[in-house]
Formats: C-alpha cells, sequence, structure tokens
C-alpha cells in the first residue's frame, strides 16, 4: 500500500514559496504521492443565504493542473486529483490539461474525478447541475479516447468531437481514472468504469457495503473487481499511534493507497504540516 499526502488547500496559502517548501518536504519525508482537492469559486453566504457547505468564498485552492505542472519540477512525487470536478468542466481541455500534467510527472500522475455537489460552481462556470452524473460517465469514455486515439470522432449526448486529437499525447495511455462519490449510483459507476476509487467512509460495515455494489457492477462490465484500486484517507488529530492504527487497517481492508490529511488539526504553518508528516514517517516509513 502506497501512503501520500493530501494537499493542504485550505491552509497553506497563496505564497509559492510555501507550496515549494511543502511538496519539497513531503517528497524528502518518503511520501508517495500528492493529493489534492477542487474547487473553482466558492459561494458568498452573504448572497446565498442558509449556505451550509463545507467551504465557502473565502476558502483558499489552489487550481490543480497548473499547481501540478509547478510542482513537477519540484518533485518526483506521483500527482492525483482527488477530485477534479469533471462535468463543470470542458471534456477536451481537461484531456489536454491531464496530457501535460502526465507528460511534466513522466507519467507519476492519476486523475481523480467526481460530479461534485455545489450548484453555485456548476453556474459559474456555465455548465448543468441536474445531469451531472450522466455527463460524467459520457466524459469519462471521451478522455480515454483522447489519450489513446491520434483522431477522434465521436458524438454522444452531451459531447461532441470530429476529426480531432491531441498533441503531444500523454505517457500513459490512457491516464488512469479514479472516482469519487458516495452513492450507489456512483459505486455502480465506479465498477463499470473506474481504475480506482476514493472512499467518502473508513473500514467498516459501510465501506464494505460499498466495496460489494463496486464489485457486483465489475463483474456485470465483464471486469476484475480486484483491478480497481482504492484509496482511503486518515486525518492527523495529534495522536501518531493512532493515526498509524488507522492506516493499518485501510491496509487490512484492501487498500492500493492511502492519503493522510493534515488540515483541521490546528497546524498553523507549512513547517507545522510537514512536522506532523515527519512523525508519522519515523514511526511508520511511508516507502
Amino acid at each position: 500500500m502506497r501512503v501520500g499526502v493530501v494537499f493542504p488547500q485550505t491552509e497553506i496559502g497563496s505564497e509559492r514559496d510555501g507550496l515549494r517548501h511543502y511538496a519539497e518536504g513531503v517528497d524528502e519525508l518518503g511520501f508517495a504521492h500528492l493529493l489534492a482537492y477542487d474547487h473553482v469559486v466558492g459561494a458568498d453566504p452573504a448572497v446565498h443565504q442558509g449556505w451550509d457547505g463545507p467551504y465557502d468564498v473565502h476558502t483558499t485552492f489552489h487550481e490543480p493542473f497548473v499547481l501540478f505542472g509547478y510542482l513537477a519540477a519540484l518533485v518526483g512525487l506521483e500527482l492525483v486529483t482527488g477530485i477534479i470536478i469533471l462535468p463543470q468542466r470542458q471534456t477536451a481541455l481537461v484531456a489536454k490539461q491531464a496530457a501535460e500534467v502526465d507528460l511534466l510527472t513522466e507519467g507519476h500522475f492519476r486523475l481523480g474525478v467526481g460530479i461534485g455537489w455545489n450548484a453555485v460552481e456548476y453556474e459559474a462556470l456555465g455548465k448543468r447541475f441536474s445531469d451531472r452524473g450522466a455527463r460524467l460517465e459520457e466524459q469519462v469514455t471521451l478522455l480515454r479516447r483522447l489519450w489513446t486515439e491520434t483522431t477522434v470522432t465521436f458524438e454522444g449526448e452531451h459531447e461532441r468531437v470530429t476529426g480531432a486529437g491531441l498533441a503531444p499525447m500523454p505517457r500513459q495511455r490512457p491516464i488512469p481514472i479514479w472516482l469519487g462519490g458516495s452513492s450507489e449510483p456512483a459505486y455502480r459507476r465506479m465498477g463499470r468504469r473506474a481504475d480506482g476509487w476514493f472512499p467518502q467512509m473508513q473500514p467498516g460495515p459501510k465501506l464494505d457495503a460499498a466495496l460489494a455494489i463496486i464489485a457486483e457492477s465489475a463483474r456485470a462490465a465483464g471486469r476484475d473487481p480486484a483491478a480497481i484500486g482504492m484509496e482511503g484517507r486518515v486525518s492527523w488529530r495529534g495522536d501518531v499511534g493512532d493515526l498509524v492504527d488507522r492506516i493499518d487497517q485501510w491496509e487490512k481492508a484492501g487498500a492500493t493507497h492511502v492519503s493522510v490529511n493534515t488540515m483541521g488539526a490546528g497546524l498553523e504553518t507549512v513547517d507545522d504540516h510537514l512536522r506532523a508528516l515527519a512523525e508519522l514517517a519515523a514511526r511508520r516509513p511511508p516507502g
């Protein structure tokens, strides 16, 4: 099982030197990958009365593709979007951006995608919110074709490309697509289409139930459920022994990857985040 980190989007600040210091520190500690969350815009609670989302207009989010282009020149970490909200974006543009990151990382890239939850963001980007699940599935098909075929002609219900293609192509053909989500339709989509998935729960009965749905859907699509990766997530709360136990639980549950999230633990500086990760690495080497 490969152990990586969740990039502390909401707490790292906006200074370039801080971004570099964090990524280089994570790399030096031996972690396998860096996973970044995504939001393009946040909602203003003063305008959207009753807003109860986990993020708002004041929450910082670095744009993952641009960020990864910068980090690829600095570190050898695998870079992971966890997740890009795919249906609010143009599919061909995402294919192009992902291909560029894949080239810059020399094939150390996973594209995690999902449908998101923020209708305000969809409106701002000019995309429909109501049918985002159906559109994502079609987008996944088109992405894989754009990454593996020189010229693509595709006409679906939502997407259309006529005799067009990417150049340069990515190193990975296709780039692995991992899916996020926490509903039965999402789990069935993962079984049909995903190279891997990001559970939104911890090991236990809910995870077991989700895995059963994914496996059933995979077999119905003629796929081997064992070939679908799984990336768990654990959060640092100051007790490294407890954190190691929870990482081990993910390994016993069959996870291929796990990411350590240091946000929300009262860590005030980049060095605070790195010290927490160093404490973990000393107790349980991530390599």
